[in-house]
């Protein structure tokens, strides 16, 4: 008997819902990965390091995330960093991607449990061709980074030298696709991100690039695959996710460029404000001292982390859907319509609930979290809470205080970068009965609101 299917029995045996392999399958890969980065190998100094620091960095790379309490580039020997990339690539894709990856190059059988398992992990609508929707999904992964690898290869290379150079580049593509904010340029000051970088063109339009690939979400990628420009063809999904995207870039661009970079030169100015619209959602890349930010600048940026990217994608976040679910839904009860309609169609109830749902979610968990880390490590709120968004919305963006955090509040961060990743709904799914209870019809009566 193979491990498939001492694994299936397993599961069957168990009685596992779809949302718990997930959830088991993420719990997995972060202690496999705080395992071998606790190793001394893993370290530049070959010393151990701790489980703390490990679970922290794994948690992480694994949510795609980007928060680190180690500087990346010096703390990790090459293999460390090579677990770290491992991890981003896994927990970008997805666990179950992954595996039906590893399913597929093996030709193995893909049972109806697979299906359905990989059905929720990357939100499709139906089981029906997922194996195909999986195998296209992976080529446009491995394409997309390879390409992006190459074209910021030349920077790289010229900088750091041909092996040094391609490393980096590879990595960045990678971290940049997945929207995970790892980076190695912490040599000369510790947390520097892409700083050094704000005027490059090559490197600011590959990175943003594969950020906004990567969070659109694999549903928007096999439309355009299919109807090309012909957008009328769209799903409905497709259309938000593309039509809100052009909103957040457009809205907080001339934000930034108006209000908080005016003293920069023209070139910087563009380059800086597009990337601190782009990246937000939720790519935790920076090419400017975030600490420099206005207090509005500061919750520009945390209403652009939470919002996130595309529902089925490598971003995290409370997703563009659920924000742009919410906004139809608001103009249609202003004006008085009977129903929540976008591009000539309806929007259902059931979807209206669970974007109010998901919303409130992530909403009251970043404030109390950030409430909580407040009152622990005597810090200003705001501070806390760009912290708090950035983990539950996988982003890794930072103020800098999250090194200097004690255990418990980087425990709260792991937490809620392990939901962020997850999801908050799969969360709340996967404790709750299997077992659909329709409650009986109750009378009605008024109640008044707002």
């Amino acid at each position: 008997m193979n491990f498939n299917e001492c694994w299936g029995g397993f599961l069957k045996k168990v009685r596992l819902t779809s949302f718990q392999i997930i959830i088991l399958g993420f719990l997995c890969l972060i202690l496999l990965g705080t395992l071998l980065l606790m190793l001394p190998i893993s370290q530049a100094n070959g010393n151990a390091t701790s489980f703390k620091d490990a679970l922290f960095t794994s948690t992480s790379a694994t949510c795609v995330t980007g928060l680190v309490v180690k500087n990346t580039a010096t703390y990790w020997s090459l293999f460390g960093k090579f677990v770290i990339l491992c991890l981003i690539q896994i927990g970008g894709l997805g666990i179950v991607t992954v595996a039906m990856a590893f399913s597929l190059l093996g030709r193995k059988k893909i049972g109806l449990m697979q299906r359905t398992v990989m059905q929720e992990s990357i939100s499709a609508f139906y089981v029906g061709g997922i194996v195909k929707f999986t195998s296209f999904i992976i080529r446009t992964v491995v394409c997309c980074e390879l390409l992006g690898a190459l074209l910021m290869m030349p920077v790289f290379w010229h900088q750091f030298g041909g092996i040094h150079g391609i490393f980096y580049a590879v990595f960045h593509s990678i971290s940049a696709f997945c929207n995970a904010g790892f980076d190695l340029f912490g040599r000369t000051h510790p947390y520097a991100s892409l700083v050094g970088y704000v005027d490059n063109l090559p490197i600011n339009l590959v990175i943003m690039s594969l950020i906004l690939i990567g969070g659109l979400g694999f549903r928007t990628w096999e439309d355009v695959r299919q109807n090309k420009h012909h957008f009328s063809r769209y799903c409905l999904q497709s259309k938000l996710v593309l039509a809100t995207t052009a909103i957040l870039i457009i809205i907080p661009f001339l934000y930034f460029f108006f209000a908080e970079f005016g003293h920069y030169p023209l070139k910087e100015r563009i380059l800086a404000s597009l990337f601190t619209t782009v990246s937000p959602r939720t790519a935790g890349f920076n090419t400017v001292d975030l600490n420099r930010l206005s207090d509005d600048g500061v919750v520009m940026n945390i209403m652009l982390m939470l919002i996130g990217g595309a529902t089925g994608s490598t971003a995290g976040g409370m997703k563009l859907t659920t924000v742009a679910v919410l906004a139809i839904s608001a103009h249609s009860v202003l004006h008085r319509k009977k129903d929540a309609t976008a591009f000539g169609r309806r929007i259902g109830t059931g979807v209206i609930f669970d974007a109010a749902a998901i919303f409130s979610l992530y909403f009251v968990t970043c404030v109390i979290s950030a409430m909580a880390i407040s009152a622990i490590e005597g810090l200003p709120f705001l501070k806390c809470m760009f912290e708090t968004a950035s983990a539950v919305a996988t982003v890794g963006l930072t103020l800098g205080i999250t090194p200097h955090l004690s255990t418990l509040s980087q425990l709260i961060l792991i937490v809620l970068m392990f939901m962020g990743r997850v999801g908050g709904m799969t969360l709340v799914f996967a404790t709750i009965a299997r077992r659909h209870v329709v409650d009986p019809l109750k009378p009605e009566e008024k109640v008044q609101v707002g």
